[in-house]
């Protein structure tokens, strides 16, 4: 009305990020810099080990895919550590007694890793953490495998070349026991032996030193019970592989662990927010308990899912891996694990009223304390012929170490008990396995 304007500003709309995207394919991957980066760095890397040789390809040869893998690579706060590439075989086109033999995993059972932490905190070692580059690399093969050049990266004096492995790649179905066979053949000569019931722990005692080494797949644990035992180790060992120090144990297999006065905090407060993302629920109404205590599940209550249980096996798969801390849910878990086969709408309520008591309690998780006791203390039940569909009744037990819950199970007995004693019994055999085990 005054006759007082000011000029029109044009905004711009679009929102911008610092994070690359995971690209479609290895040609976008190529145009983006920081991926063209991360992919350039890993093939410099298997030329450097020297893993395959080019040969000319001919009609016998069983020759496997190759592929590019992209991710990135997070620390346990969520922000962006960098850009992972990596180049990884096609396995399930290779054939057994041709190109593939047996096959190993080198994963130390959960059971292991918390009772060697116990241990640890009870005696104030040492527990360091390290990672180590390209591990499948360090293998031997015994085979003969022939991969395709990896895409973008084909030879342009060679094109039609194939790849002869004289190292296992990623992918390989015998990858996993060469890197296992390797790793161990080497640490054998510095004194450790393999434990008979964990063959991915690796003991050392010489004198009043003593060492742990823990191995799932590329992560190390190494405790020690002397700085300079450490220290020797970690030269020995980086040595032998290409080594990255990561430092006091923080963050393992996706699990946060902080330590303060002589206890551990272990916690999937970040793998649980994946989850509850993944399924829609991350602003959901939390639940006070993880699973009615009244009703039971049926392999006939509601209907069928319409995407035939895609999400519901996913989600009950993730929900499997977070019982790594969380005891608390193992029981509804396992009942919910039990109809993946043909899952109803039932069940998937009852899976969403786990994610709901998820979302109340996520910051719960698995607390370890310096405990001056080291027996084993083991307790048992059983719900007899809770299953209303096959009557089979379901047992669970939890072992301490000390004062520290080490181990834990929940699970469905495979046959019919025709009494709550005998129920009873097949519970406490399984915990007296579990405990002469540990």
């Amino acid at each position: 009305m005054s006759g007082i304007s000011k000029p029109k500003q044009h905004y711009s709309l679009h929102t911008t990020t610092s994070l690359s995207p995971l690209p479609r394919n290895p040609l976008d991957a190529l145009k983006n810099p920081d991926w063209n980066s991360a992919m350039t760095d890993e093939f410099r890397a298997l030329i450097d080990n020297n893993t395959w040789e080019l040969v000319p390809r001919t009609s016998h040869m069983n020759i496997v895919r190759s592929m590019w893998i992209f991710r990135h690579k997070t620390k346990s706060d969520g922000s962006l550590e960098r850009y992972k590439a990596r180049l990884v075989c096609d396995g399930r086109s290779q054939k057994e007694g041709i190109d593939c033999g047996e096959t190993f995993s080198p994963v130390v059972k959960p059971a292991t890793i918390r009772t060697v932490l116990s241990i640890a905190l009870s005696k104030e070692w040492q527990i360091h953490q390290l990672d180590v580059k390209n591990a499948f690399l360090h293998g031997h093969l015994h085979e003969t495998v022939y991969m395709h050049q990896p895409p973008g990266f084909r030879d342009p004096s060679y094109p039609h070349h194939v790849c002869l492995l004289k190292k296992s790649l990623y992918g390989l179905k015998q990858a996993p026991r060469a890197w296992y066979q390797r790793f161990a053949d080497y640490v054998a000569t510095l004194g450790f032996k393999h434990s008979k019931c964990d063959h991915s722990l690796f003991v050392y005692k010489k004198g009043g030193n003593t060492a742990f080494l823990l191995l799932y797949v590329d992560d190390i644990l190494l405790i020690t019970s002397s700085t300079t035992l450490r220290h020797e180790f970690m030269a020995l060992l980086a040595k032998e592989f290409a080594m990255k120090d990561l430092g006091p144990l923080n963050y393992f297999l996706g699990i946060s662990i902080s330590r303060q006065n002589n206890s551990l905090f272990l916690s999937q407060q970040k793998y649980a927010n994946e989850i509850l993302e993944r399924a829609g629920m991350s602003s959901c109404h939390p639940s006070s308990m993880p699973v009615d205590s009244k009703a039971k599940l049926s392999n006939t209550d509601g209907t069928h899912l319409p995407d035939g249980g895609a999400q519901y096996r996913q989600l009950a798969g993730a929900l499997q891996y977070l019982t790594f801390t969380r005891l608390d849910i193992s029981y509804a878990v396992q009942q919910i694990c039990i109809h993946r086969h043909a899952p109803r709408t039932s069940h998937f309520n009852a899976l969403k009223r786990i994610l709901r008591y998820i979302k109340g309690t996520i910051t719960h998780g698995l607390l370890l304390t310096k405990s001056p006791s080291t027996k084993l203390l083991a307790y048992t039940d059983a719900d007899w012929a809770g299953c209303s569909d096959t009557r089979r009744s379901t047992s669970g037990y939890c072992v301490y170490l000390g004062d520290n819950l080490i181990s834990w199970s929940s699970k469905r007995q495979p046959t019919l008990s025709r009494s709550s004693a005998e129920a009873e019994y097949r519970g406490v055999a399984n915990v007296v396995s579990e405990t002469c085990w540990i």
